[in-house]
């Protein structure tokens, strides 16, 4: 016996086929609280480029001294300083970070000690205190390899490199910490099962987990940095912001160049986002299944989602 059996399908089990179901169109949310929110903000942006268009201000004065070989040698001297405090911040950091978290107590107490004293004492305070320590050491004597006055060794470039250094150490040793027991314990016991000594694993194994975890605020430690060496124009050395206020006296220009100095400073943190934004980029590598968009790819994704809703309808209620 043969039984015929109907396929069940779009059509159904009897009657002439049916005409395909059409596409969907997929119409966009029109969104128009964020459309009043950005006319908002421009109009607050344009008011307050309006009022400080309207100031009694010489903006001329501007780009006459943005290229002085003063201020030129002022942005040198911040790089410089920014680049090498935030170095020796970096490496004493770790090391902090590593005896913070020994098993000796005597290690482990003085790193904490450091971090709470540094961390405690404003900036500024510690670079003054720096810069009169000779009221302390009258004169240093290393032996046969140094000796002079104190007043002489403390010169204002050293005065700005301990004072910013040893206080970032204390802020990279609370980083590297955080980053170090973010990684797993499993991976270090791995390793020693392994054979690999503490040192070993800790080079090897910990710290490059950890990068992921370390460099984001470590970006923002230097971009900071470079914002606070402006301090250390109270110690005469010759910064950008020093530079920016001696031509100031000169010139009588005075506010002027501060603008010009928060331009630069602009300018320069810029700079830094964008290396700090790769460098991110770059260690996500293994921990995100897809890497963010670039400055440019966002802005080329912006102008095609806004060319597509200009020529998507309106959609007919």
């Amino acid at each position: 016996m043969t039984i015929d059996i109907e396929k069940a399908g779009p059509t159904g089990p009897s009657g002439p086929p049916s005409a395909a179901p059409e596409a969907i169109k997929a119409i966009p949310v029109r969104h128009y609280g964020r459309y009043v929110a950005g006319t908002v903000a421009v109009a607050l942006l344009a008011s307050l480029v309006y009022a400080f268009s309207q100031g009694k201000v010489n903006w001329g004065a501007i780009p006459d001294f943005f290229f002085d070989g003063r201020i030129i040698s002022g942005v040198w001297h911040t790089l410089l300083l920014t680049v090498l405090a935030m170095a020796m911040g970096v490496v004493l950091g770790v090391i902090l970070s590593v005896m913070r978290l020994s098993k000796n107590p005597v290690t482990s107490s003085v790193a904490w000690f450091y971090i709470w004293f540094f961390r405690g004492t404003p900036v500024y305070v510690q670079l003054l205190v720096w810069f009169n320590l000779g009221l302390v050491f009258q004169y240093i004597n290393l032996g046969p390899i140094y000796k002079d006055y104190w007043s002489s060794f403390m010169t204002p470039f050293l005065t700005a490199l301990l004072g910013l250094g040893l206080n970032e150490a204390a802020y990279m040793a609370e980083i590297c910490r955080a980053g170090l027991l973010s990684v797993d314990e499993g991976q270090s016991e791995a390793s020693h099962a392994l054979g690999m000594s503490q040192g070993k694993t800790l080079r090897r194994v910990v710290i490059p987990q950890a990068m992921r975890v370390i460099v984001p605020p470590t970006g923002n430690e230097v971009i900071n940095m470079l914002k606070t060496t402006s301090l250390v124009s109270a110690v005469q050395y010759p910064d950008l912001l020093r530079a920016a206020l001696d031509i100031g006296q000169t010139s009588g220009a005075a506010a002027e160049m501060l603008f010009l100095a928060a331009s630069w400073y602009l300018i320069l943190t810029t700079v830094f986002s964008i290396g700090q934004f790769y460098l991110e980029r770059y260690y996500a590598r293994g921990s995100s299944r897809s890497l963010p968009l670039t400055p440019w790819q966002k802005v080329v994704k912006n102008l095609s989602a806004l060319s597509t809703f200009r020529r998507t309808p309106k959609a007919v209620s």
